[in-house]
């Protein structure tokens, strides 16, 4: 079995020529973590990656029909061939990633989700991030990660109970999150239980709380850039609508669930309660 994760960071951009944000969060992440490799992968290196380091994935890769689906599919291959931390270019941080390095498989936290299949069938009320984890090389959750991946694209069925309730409206955006983003990498925290022994979850004190949403632990803050979204002001703000409008009931529900949440599936009962380092034992209430 392989130790802890390695010493590396892994970001990609559609070329070196960052914007300023994006050069600014590269920065902070490197002179936080000074004997770090730093590795960074343009559009072109990362069609090269996957061609050479999994062509069995060559037209998987090639066949997602939204670009952001690449990328999300790259930050799998990526981090499970190497080890190491991918992090989005618009993630900063207020500490360095040291006291990760031990664990096997470390995700953030992303918020209550409002998907009627993860809550009605799969017991699970939350979804995890991908804007910023890591692991060891050749984890097997990831691995898991990577085999829905290529599900979701081979089999719209499996595919479609994750969209119900979603307005057509706003179907492509979830079709994304669904099938490559977190929406995807939740369903597998559910799905397959048996590997989550080795994961931690940087959960929040309080779930419920979305002033602690989108966070890296208690040392880093997704911006939530969203570049990859389209659409003008108006289908923006109706979106955002809905999903204000969508997350009061399902907050009120969670309430009732209690502050703190196990990653476990509950056809199963198994699983494991893990903390963010600095804070007590999150427990399910």
């Amino acid at each position: 079995m392989n130790s802890g994760i390695p010493a590396r960071i892994i970001q990609t951009g559609r070329s070196r020529d960052l914007p300023l944000l994006a050069k600014a969060a590269a920065v902070n992440l490197k002179s936080l973590n000074p004997d770090f490799e730093y590795l960074f992968f343009d559009d072109a290196e990362v069609a090269a990656f996957v061609l050479r380091e999994f062509p069995q994935y060559r037209d998987v890769f090639e066949n997602f029909p939204f670009r952001i689906q690449k990328y999300d599919f790259f930050r799998y291959l990526a981090v499970f061939h190497l080890g190491g931390f991918y992090f989005d270019l618009d993630v900063f941080m207020a500490g360095g990633l040291g006291q990760f390095l031990p664990k096997r498989c470390v995700f953030a936290f992303e918020e209550l989700t409002l998907n009627r299949f993860l809550r009605r069938k799969l017991g699970m009320d939350w979804e995890i991030a991908n804007y910023a984890f890591g692991a060891a090389s050749a984890h097997p959750f990831l691995g898991a990660v990577i085999e829905n991946c290529v599900r979701a694209q081979r089999d719209p069925a499996w595919v479609k109970p994750m969209m119900q309730g979603i307005p057509r409206l706003f179907q492509r955006e979830f079709y994304v999150l669904n099938t490559t983003g977190p929406g995807l990498v939740s369903r597998t925290v559910a799905e397959k239980p048996q590997l989550m022994n080795e994961v931690t979850i940087l959960f929040p004190d309080d779930v419920c709380d979305s002033r602690t949403w989108h966070q890296f632990g208690n040392l880093g803050i997704h911006m939530m850039e969203g570049s990859w979204r389209r659409g003008n002001f108006l289908w923006r703000r109706l979106g955002n609508l809905w999903q204000i409008w969508a997350m009061q009931s399902a907050m009120r529900e969670s309430r009732q669930l209690g502050k703190t949440r196990l990653a476990v599936n509950r056809f199963t009962g198994t699983g494991e309660a893990h903390k963010t380092p600095d804070r007590p034992d999150l427990t399910s209430k």
